[in-house]
Formats: C-alpha cells, sequence, structure tokens
C-alpha cells in the first residue's frame, strides 16, 4: 500500500521589520516601566541576582581579569535577560506572570538559544584575551594605574577594543534573544541577520537605545551595583517592547 504525499514543511518567511516611530526609546522605557510596577518580584529578583554576579566579578577578581569581567559581563546580558524578556511576553500576552516558569523559558527553543548562549561564552573568551593584552601594553605588571601617565591612552585603546566588539554584539543580539523565545521557527543564524537588519534599517533609534544602555549601566555601576537591580531590568524589559515594535508579527498572528 502506497503512503500518501508526506506534508510540506511550511515555508521559512523572513520576519518584516518596521520602520521605527520617533521617540522609540521613550516608548520602550515607559512600557518596560510598566512591566516592573505590574511584576516587581519578579522582576526585581533577577535584578539582584544579576546585580550580585557583578558584584562578584568585581571583588574576586582583580587587575586585567577582572576589569575584562566586568565589562563583559555586558556581552553575555541578553542572554542572562531572557526571563525578563519572558515576563514582559507573558503579560503581553494575557498569561499569568509569575518567576517560577520564567526560570526556564530558554526551553521554548533551547537549540537556537543554547547555541546563542555558547557563541557569547566564547565571544567572552575572546573578549577576556583581548583585554589582558591590551592591559599589559600599557601596565606590564598587570595592575591598572589610575593615575599613571599613560592611563588616558589606555582608556582610549581599550574603550575603542570594547567598543568594536560591544556594536557586534549588539547589532546581532539586541533583537535575536526575544526573537529566538518568541518565535520557534527561528533559527540563531536567521535571528543574527534579522537584529542585525533592524539596526541598519532604524540606525538612530537603535544607536539611541545602546547609548541608553550605556548610560543606564554605567550608572548602576556607579552606585557600587545598587543602581543595576533597577537598571538590568528596565534593560530587559526595553529589550522585549523594542523587538515586539520593531519586528512585525507572522502573518497568521496578525490575521488572528
Amino acid at each position: 500500500m502506497e503512503e500518501g504525499p508526506k506534508p510540506r514543511e511550511p515555508e521559512f518567511v523572513w520576519p518584516e521589520i518596521r520602520t521605527l516611530a520617533p521617540g522609540a526609546v521613550r516608548r520602550w522605557i515607559a512600557a518596560a516601566w510598566s512591566d516592573i510596577a505590574a511584576a516587581p518580584a519578579p522582576s526585581l529578583f533577577y535584578g539582584v541576582v544579576l546585580a550580585l554576579m557583578g558584584l562578584f566579578l568585581t571583588r574576586y577578581f582583580g587587575g586585567a581579569i577582572g576589569i575584562a569581567l566586568t565589562t563583559g559581563f555586558l556581552l553575555i546580558g541578553p542572554f542572562l535577560a531572557i526571563g525578563l524578556y519572558d515576563l514582559s511576553r507573558r503579560r503581553q500576552a494575557g498569561e499569568p506572570v509569575r518567576l517560577a516558569p520564567t526560570l526556564v523559558a530558554w526551553k521554548a527553543n533551547y537549540p537556537a538559544i543554547g547555541f546563542y548562549a555558547v557563541a557569547l561564552t566564547l565571544l567572552l573568551a575572546v573578549w577576556i584575551r583581548v583585554s589582558v593584552v591590551v592591559v599589559a601594553l600599557f601596565f606590564p605588571e598587570g595592575r591598572i594605574a589610575w593615575n599613571a601617565p599613560g592611563f588616558w591612552m589606555f582608556a582610549a585603546a581599550y574603550g575603542a577594543a570594547g567598543s568594536g566588539l560591544a556594536l557586534f554584539v549588539f547589532a546581532t543580539t539586541s533583537l535575536s534573544l526575544p526573537m529566538l523565545l518568541d518565535r520557534r521557527d527561528m533559527d540563531t543564524i536567521s535571528a543574527a541577520i534579522v537584529s542585525f537588519n533592524a539596526l541598519r534599517t532604524n540606525f538612530v533609534p537603535m544607536l539611541a537605545w545602546a547609548a541608553t544602555i550605556a548610560v543606564l549601566t554605567a550608572l548602576g555601576f556607579a552606585t557600587f551595583y545598587l543602581g543595576l537591580v533597577i537598571v538590568l531590568p528596565l534593560i530587559g524589559h526595553m529589550a522585549w517592547h523594542a523587538y515586539r515594535e520593531t519586528i512585525a508579527p507572522p502573518a497568521r498572528m496578525r490575521s488572528l
């Protein structure tokens, strides 16, 4: 008995990238504050955990490794914030907003999200090596002297190296990880391409968002990590709303 033709898998369609209206960052901040106010306990739980991680890196690692891990903490931040994306997703979908399910939110698309986690870990390892080399060029003993004559040249070189890598990570992860959480038909490479094209399409508002993240994070560090308890959840919730406003949902969802 002959078997009938196998059903064809749905053809992959690239997500539509919207052109953002002015004031996008302000809208994302307002939406993020609303998420925190609606679910303060789970949001602040992530803030406390991530702030303690940052504090641990600074307290127990010194010299070049310490500064590399502290700055590199931002490179893996998009993965660490998956639970915050899920809190915003659940609230927007009208689902119960609880902490426990968000702790394993990565299971929604674990092959792609897991691959991203590995890629970000490798990038962190690269950054640690680059950071150690840059520090060694200016401070051969490995200890950074803030009052040394060449400190500002070191700061410029270190900032240039870090900014280049941070821009690459931002371009390929700013929207991709929320997308992978939301759409199980997406793979890692496709999500990174969509995220990069979203930055290219909306360069000014996306760059303003990147600057906002940098300023908020700097304020969090400047308050001896206490500010990170609020800042990091705010950035995580903003990322979800940035994704939802920038990337149109699949056509089947728009027709519902």
